[in-house]
């Protein structure tokens, strides 16, 4: 998500969170105010559109249930965020209003503003909040990290290219081609990144 410069004061809860105008969107981490963008770019909002069919087609008919931001996601009195997308597997947590605990996988579409919150303090929040996995997007180079929660934290499980499937730790039967989800045009002057093997080492030029 796209995070504002500016910030309120740290001490904030769930209440006070409630409390804020509508039209403002903000994230609660440890009780620390971030503001966020009301307009994700183009690319951002593509891939969590391709993302957010592809999950809810897997899921259909299934007890979990997919999700697409703006959504609240209450994890503590103090923490409050709202992913682009996750995945919810226990109905009793899913409320009216928000979703009331942590979700099973999340989302998260990075942007220049947001990568080290996205990577920093949330990912730290969400491994307390017992979120199983944690998917970082990148839109270009385009990429999925996939992150599996063990006893000291997050282990990256894989990093997934446009050119390949990805595959789900927290859901087996979970797979998703990600040339769709990355079909977007280059602008001018972008170039897929070419990975150029070295020559064998005793061979003749």
């Amino acid at each position: 998500m796209s995070q504002s410069s500016s910030a309120r004061d740290i001490g904030y809860t769930w209440n006070n969170y409630r409390s804020w105008p509508s039209e403002e969107r903000w994230e609660l981490i440890g009780g620390e105010a971030y503001g966020m963008s009301p307009a994700p770019g183009t690319r951002h909002q593509g891939i969590a559109l391709e993302l957010g069919k592809r999950l809810s087609l897997h899921f259909e008919g299934k007890s979990c249930n997919p999700f697409i931001a703006p959504v609240d996601v209450r994890l503590s009195e103090s923490d409050v965020v709202q992913p682009d997308l996750f995945v919810v597997c226990e109905p009793d947590k899913v409320k009216p209003t928000h979703i009331d605990g942590a979700p099973t996988l999340v989302i998260e579409i990075l942007s220049p503003s947001t990568e080290v919150k996205d990577r920093g303090v949330k990912m730290d929040l969400y491994a307390r909040a017992g979120v199983s996995e944690v998917w970082i997007v990148t839109p270009y180079p385009s990429l999925i990290e996939v992150y599996s929660l063990m006893e000291l934290g997050y282990r990256l499980v894989k990093a997934y290219s446009k050119e390949q499937e990805l595959q789900s730790e927290a859901f087996n039967d979970l797979r998703l081609p990600l040339a769709d989800i990355f079909d977007f045009p280059l602008e001018p002057g972008e170039e897929p990144p070419v990975v150029k093997e070295p020559p064998p080492k005793y061979a003749t030029p």
